[in-house]
């Protein structure tokens, strides 16, 4: 395995792939650099002498300039670089794209839910979420009826670790007393009343009311996206009445991404309905309806282009944009070559890289949309004194992420190669085949929970340092950067990537196999972690600064 990688001939820094010793010497490609200051594992250093105001290029694009001299062969830290990109401009400069062979593909299917509209799921939910805060404590009440009743309900292992102490205690004993999961008497989880409805997701939130109306609006349209997606086979909506998220902006939000909705939607004002036990009644009436209606679906084949992929990185490290972040955008590529939808987000993680995006949009009316919403993202950051610029986070930044146009420089590798199909602005559905950019932070959950609100019916997350992330409707696959993540983490990590940096797979070998894995998980026949974990993150975003 090499100790040192250059990703781009431009490149003025090399990337180490082994803790590196000051004073020790390395060599690549017929050069060699004695090491001025120890580099760690996932670091960069420099391969020349940089003076202060001289730039750093990594990945082929501008990520930083020198505060201070840099003598070659030194790390490079946020004490000694910061953060710079290159400008742009919404002027295209269009590249021909050379598609990749996906003769192999052509005939692969995945075991999906057909629904009215076109659109094929990878789960059949029923969905119960609230339209204000108000009724979150109705949708608990419900979620705990319903999935202890109908075994949906997971078995908690620390519930049962927490009796296991109770019993102790009461019956005074002082030690601290092992714990293997199991517990004398606890009953089993009942068996699933309907086989074919995958589980009900309740989804809280402390949106609805008391903020902007825009923010309001926009919980609408979240809300109508998860409505619309095809992994739900109806829903069960409560609201109180008063609040700014009223059900008339709802639907109307409903009927723009469906004009002829035709799934069974249980909508109920409590203020209306009168008092919360009318209102419990029937929710729990037409929501046990809904769920025998839903439990009529079945699994059929379905071409791979009705799949429409989130790519996300989230945890990220100095390997995310040598290993699976590359290996997903070329997952991307294979998918949009056969027909499917694949949705980047994280517009914060795109500063740096704005002009090849805009060079790849298909079309100058997406061009000129991306710009705009770039550069309102960055005036809004400003406006409340901070900047795009502060992305990275402590953890981005130990694991060798400098600056955020070195973050955002290897994120976008996320997107392979292929055209810019459409832009979207949040929270907007995906129609069109092929990429689409969507504007979302880059903070996990909100990005996430908007990828799905656009028809994400599957999810890739890569990761360098680890989460949990999931989301309530959609599968999350978590795909490791790096083999000590997945070896550390394996409860939560799917595929591990690190191959890629032993030089032992190719980008587009593990893009495959990824693909691969998708396919397994929408066809229900494989659960990512986080479903195993019951991880189910819902966080909309109030469309304020969040990087």
């Amino acid at each position: 395995m090499p100790r040192v990688l250059q990703l781009d001939p431009r490149d003025n820094v090399l990337i180490a792939l082994d803790d590196l010793r000051q004073g020790e010497t390395v060599t690549l490609g017929g050069n060699s650099w004695t090491l001025a200051t120890a580099v760690p594992c996932k670091h960069k250093f420099v391969m020349e002498d940089r003076q202060p105001g001289d730039p750093v290029f990594m990945y082929g694009v501008l990520v930083g300039r020198a505060r201070e001299r840099i003598p070659a062969g030194a790390a490079l830290t946020v004490a000694n670089l910061q953060h710079d990109t290159g400008t742009f401009a919404a002027a295209r400069h269009p590249q021909a794209w050379m598609a990749p062979d996906v003769s192999g593909w052509a005939g692969k299917r995945f075991l999906g839910y057909h629904r009215a509209d076109g659109q094929t799921g990878t789960r059949n939910y029923w969905l119960v979420v609230p339209l204000v805060f108000c009724e979150n404590r109705n949708v608990a009440t419900l979620r705990q009826a319903f999935e202890e009743e109908l075994g949906y309900a997971q078995p908690s292992k620390y519930r049962r670790q927490v009796a296991h102490l109770a019993r102790w205690h009461r019956e005074g004993r002082t030690e601290s007393p092992g714990f293997d999961g199991a517990l004398p008497g606890a009953e089993d989880a009942p068996p699933r009343l309907f086989e074919h409805v995958d589980g009900i997701r309740f989804l809280m939130h402390e949106g609805g009311c008391g903020g902007t109306r825009e923010d309001s609006a926009n919980l609408c349209a979240v809300i109508a996206g998860y409505l619309h997606h095809p992994n739900v086979a109806g829903a069960t909506v409560l609201s109180l009445g008063c609040q700014n998220a009223q059900s008339a902006i709802l639907m109307d939000e409903l009927r723009k991404r469906n004009p002829q909705f035709s799934k069974p939607l249980v909508l109920l004002d409590q203020q209306t309905v009168g008092t919360e036990s009318a209102l419990m009644d029937r929710a729990i009436r037409e929501t046990f309806a809904g769920l025998v209606e839903a439990d009529r679906c079945r699994r059929a084949p379905a071409p791979l282009s009705s799949l429409t992929i989130g790519l996300k990185c989230g945890g990220s490290d100095g390997f995310s944009g040598i290993s699976a972040n590359p290996a997903i955008g070329y997952t991307s590529d294979l998918l949009v070559t056969l027909g499917g939808k694949t949705v980047l987000a994280e517009f914060p993680e795109l500063c740096g890289v704005e002009q090849s995006l805009v060079d790849r949009c298909a079309s100058q009316d997406a061009a000129d949309k991306f710009v705009a919403l770039m550069r309102d993202y960055a005036a809004r950051a400003r406006a409340v004194r901070s900047g795009i610029e502060m992305n990275p986070s402590p953890g981005n930044i130990r694991d060798g992420l400098i600056t955020d146009g070195m973050k955002s420089a290897g994120a976008a590798r996320k997107s392979g190669t292929s055209p810019v199909m459409d832009v979207l602005d949040y929270p907007e559905y995906a129609v069109r085949p092929g990429l689409n950019l969507l504007c979302t932070p880059g903070n996990d959950v909100e990005c996430v929970t908007g990828q799905v609100a656009a028809g994400a019916n599957i999810v890739l997350f890569t990761t360098g340092l680890g989460t949990p992330t999931g989301n309530p409707i959609a599968p999350v696959v978590k795909i490791a950067t790096n083999t000590p993540l997945a070896q550390r983490m394996p409860d939560i990590i799917d595929i591990d990537t690190g191959a890629v940096v032993a030089g032992e797979s190719s980008i587009e070998q593990m893009g495959e196999q990824i693909l691969s894995r998708a396919i397994d998980i929408a066809s229900g026949t494989v659960l990512t972690r986080a479903e195993q974990l019951g991880q189910y993150d819902f966080i909309p975003w109030k469309r304020g600064v969040s990087l």
